[in-house]
């Protein structure tokens, strides 16, 4: 009996000892996947565990059925595919927390955030506060190596990075969609017909180093729209918030509602601004009015886990806007923007993922000099245009054990038609009507393909980008002066662009890249085309030239990071030397179409110039509740052929930004600072004259009232300095002052935040 009874004692020991390992091991465990940086759950993340496979929740959490001996694969086009063993999966589970850190190539791209942390891969992030503005390339100034040329006080802001301009950048929206200006002046410049409320994201890649989205030839600006945020229950997003700046009387409001569920998201979108006249430092009163309405929805369904669907359907409508600095004013710029995409993630293949989208833009655009005030008035002139952008790219990426590939191609279609109708009111020709073909029914072709190879090896990173495009040009309607001039209206360049480049890692703090790249564009439909239209620097009728020759930039970057957990530091060294460069000269053997003109300017290359600068940047966590960062920056432009300075250069800017965090984040002040040198080297052949040197201070409180109200106030211009930037143009008046920026501004922000 005895024995008996210890026998069984044996057995259930025994059992128990299995049933309790085989809990151990089979219980069921909830891990949350988030990133390294912003502290966010990571959805969508593909997981195969032990026969299981799935993906992680919106909030990033995965559940798994822990076994002995059985590995954890990961997928996700961000962080990469990472294989974890069993022991760091028992230390996930206990910790409740995966935490994984956003593959980067540590490419030369922007510096700088809303509120600026510590990071590799740094990029304009649009705050709820941000959404509210009505021009994009307003906001892009944040980015200390851009700049903008403004004709206006407050609309159609363009651009300059790094010393190139027009269509020197690459501007798309969701990594393919393109806008044309319609005006011959780029009253409607591409970052103009951006809808603000819908974007995430701004990222800018300078330099030609990565060709992925198109011919990156001074650099790459690309837009991101958010993303479709799926949601297990159905359940009502929305957005709405409004502001109001004192000086200029400028309201602002946006808003957005939809529904998010399981397979579909879809949103609607609108946003309204208008402002008068606003007046600068010295009560100088400046024509700035403008009206913008922007509307339009998002449409995301979810096929499967691995497959989804995108629709965007945006129309900008533009009215009554001042743009004293010109010959006309806006009178209304109406653009449609379509976005179709595909998206298909393959997450345990080498073939990653296939991404392919189809886009469309039609730009209509009108102006007038109605409300100019000349004395005599002799004439009135209106000009209707029209752009129209069609295209699409598809993208497939590879993933290896020690990098990735993506291959692809993209097409592009330009086109711009467009007159102008001029009535005599004076003198002998009184009640002449003149008709001028602007933009001759004009169009470019573009076709490319496209790689880019990222290789990862112990202690390096290495980016190896190209791409070979085709470009042909026609002009369907010429005017008989423009085939006069020339023979061959209808150009063809096949052009190659590569870049190379890599980052040593010295530690996980400090890091030196060098990147070599060479691109070339093809001149757009302006400098091929334009039809004796005043739409340079100074008022001189600009003649486009079909037989200019590809620009070439031979550019070399060289990046130091470094980076801890209180600091961060940025150098980028760069240089530029330019072939064939694109600029113009005066043709006194032509006579201006107008006899208001001095005369008329012909685009042409010019053999050799040159570009070099540098960025500085540099942020501090001084303390748990308070951040500091300083930056400055410097471009140095040279045209070689005739010994003189590149025009619209901006000049060396230092700022200085200490920004708070108080009672838990929910306060958070901020002060800045902005100095800019005199810039004294300026293109007198153009006749752009020197700026003063100035210094502005802006300060601004968020107040984070609850989960659903936030609040913003503050001060732009604290001492009501007058001042105006080189790249602003000048009034066309007798005194041909510039457009100076505005005094002192008080502004009032109010988000109500569903999302």
């Amino acid at each position: 009996m005895k024995n008996n009874y210890n026998s069984r004692i044996k057995i259930i020991g025994v059992f128990i000892l299995t049933m309790f390992t085989f809990y151990s091991y089979s219980q069921r465990k909830s891990i949350r996947i988030i990133d390294t940086k912003t502290e966010q759950g990571i959805a969508d993340i593909y997981f195969k565990y032990n026969g299981e496979e799935g993906f992680s929740d919106e909030n990033g959490n995965i559940v798994l059925e822990l076994t002995a001996e059985a590995e954890l694969f990961l997928s996700h086009l961000q962080y990469g595919k990472l294989v974890f063993k069993n022991s760091e999966v028992e230390q996930f589970a206990n910790d409740g927390t995966l935490r994984l850190t956003e593959s980067v190539a540590f490419l030369p791209v922007t510096v700088v955030a809303v509120h600026p942390t510590a990071g590799d891969k740094r990029k304009l992030e649009f705050s709820a506060q941000n959404k509210l503005a009505h021009d994009a390339g307003s906001l892009l100034e944040a980015v200390p190596s851009i700049s903008s040329i403004r004709k206006s006080g407050a609309y159609g802001f363009d651009p300059v990075l790094r010393g190139f301009k027009y269509d020197q950048i690459n501007l798309v929206l969701d990594g393919s969609q393109t806008a044309s200006a319609a005006c011959p002046n780029r009253m409607d410049p591409a970052a103009s017909q951006i809808p603000i409320n819908m974007i995430a994201e701004a990222e800018v890649q300078k330099g030609p180093h990565s060709l992925r989205y198109g011919n990156a030839f001074g650099g790459t600006i690309n837009f991101k729209s958010s993303a479709p945020a799926f949601s297990e229950k159905t359940k009502a997003v929305g957005r709405l918030g409004t502001s109001y700046e004192s000086n200029g009387n400028i309201f602002r409001t946006e808003g957005v509602a939809g529904v998010s569920g399981a397979k579909t998201d879809f949103r609607v979108f609108g946003a309204y601004s208008s402002g008068k006249d606003y007046t600068d430092g010295d009560g100088v009163t400046i024509p700035a009015a403008f009206n913008r309405l922007n509307w339009g929805g998002k449409f995301g369904v979810k096929l499967s886990n691995t497959q989804q669907l995108g629709l965007l359907v945006s129309n900008n409508i533009a009215k009554d806007v001042d743009f004293p600095a010109l010959p006309m004013d806006l009178r209304e710029d109406n653009t449609w923007l379509v976005n179709a995409s595909h998206k298909a993630i393959f997450y345990d293949k080498v073939l990653s993922s296939w991404n392919t989208s189809l886009y469309g833009t039609m730009v209509d655009h009108l102006m007038d000099n109605y409300d100019k005030v000349l004395d005599p008035r002799k004439t009135d002139a209106i000009t209707d245009a029209e752009t129209r952008n069609y295209g699409g790219r598809s993208e497939l990426r590879f993933d290896f054990k020690k990098g990735f590939l993506y291959l692809g191609a993209d097409y592009r279609f330009e086109s711009a038609d467009g007159y102008r109708t001029r009535t005599m009111l004076m003198g002998p020709m009184a009640g002449k009507v003149f008709t001028d073909n602007v933009w001759q029914d004009a169009e470019v072709n573009r076709a490319g393909a496209f790689g880019e190879w990222h290789i990862t090896q112990p202690g390096f990173k290495f980016v190896i980008s190209g791409r070979m495009d085709y470009n042909s040009a026609k002009a369907n309607n010429p005017d008989p002066r423009f085939k006069n001039i020339y023979s061959d209206l209808e150009p063809t360049h096949v052009h190659p662009s590569l870049s190379f480049g890599g980052t040593r890692l010295f530690n996980e703090k400090m890091s030196l890249g060098l990147w070599m790249g060479m691109a070339t564009r093809s001149p757009g439909i302006a400098e091929r085309y334009i039809n004796q239209f005043p739409i340079g620097l100074d008022p001189y009728e600009m003649l486009g030239n079909p037989d200019l020759d590809p620009e070439k930039n031979n550019q070399l970057d060289l990046v130091y990071r470094y980076q801890s957990a209180k600091t961060n530091l940025h150098v980028n060294v760069f240089t530029s030397v330019l072939r064939d460069y694109i600029s113009s000269e005066i043709r006194e053997d032509l006579e201006p179409a107008m006899a208001t003109s001095p005369g008329v300017r012909q685009f042409v290359n010019i053999k050799k110039a040159f570009i070099a600068g540098f960025e500085i940047g540099w942020s501090q966590q001084l303390t748990k509740q308070l951040l500091h960062d300083f930056n400055v920056v410097y471009t140095y432009g040279e045209n070689q052929d005739i010994d003189e300075a590149l025009p619209e250069i901006p000049p060396m800017e230092f700022s200085y930004r200490l920004s708070g965090s108080f009672v838990d984040g929910k306060v958070q002040p901020e002060l800045f600072f902005r100095h800019a040198l005199k810039q004294g080297r300026v293109a007198t052949s153009y006749g752009e004259t020197e700026t003063p040197a100035f210094s502005v201070v802006d300060a601004k409180v968020s107040w984070l009232i609850n989960n659903v109200f936030s609040a913003t106030g503050g001060v732009q211009n604290i001492f009501d300095k007058a001042y105006y930037e080189h790249l602003s143009r000048s009034v066309r008046n007798a005194e041909a002052r510039p457009i100076y920026s505005p005094g002192r501004s008080f502004y009032v922000t109010l988000t109500i935040h569903f999302l």
